[in-house]
């Protein structure tokens, strides 16, 4: 089986969503944002129903939930944070700076 260690496309995505939950705890109306893109989703089907409702729960559940799986390393997090509705969060900059971290730790190891 495979870490996550081993498979840098989840470290990334994984510290680029921990980055994400420290927006979002800094500022919670973002929240607002991800609840109207998730209403958007289930509206024009853009994304699979599943992924649409299982996040509208989690959104409703409240930031320490959303956190919760923003920052999880079990693979039902991961598979959420596939079709994540925090794009945009991040500026160019923040991303490109944990990207470029990724990298080197990947290249590293």
């Amino acid at each position: 089986m495979n870490t996550s260690s081993e498979r840098p496309e989840i470290e990334r995505s994984l510290a680029l969503h921990r980055e994400v939950a420290v927006k979002l705890r800094e500022n919670p109306e973002l929240l607002d944002d991800a609840r109207r893109r998730v209403e958007q989703w289930v509206a024009d089907g853009s994304v699979d129903a599943a992924w649409a409702e299982s996040w509208k729960r989690i959104l409703d559940e409240g930031l320490d939930a959303v956190v919760a799986v923003l920052t999880d390393s079990n693979p039902t997090a991961h598979d959420l944070r596939q079709v994540s509705p925090f794009a945009g969060v991040l500026d160019p900059r923040t991303r490109w700076a944990i990207l470029r971290k990724c990298s080197i730790e990947a290249s590293a190891s």
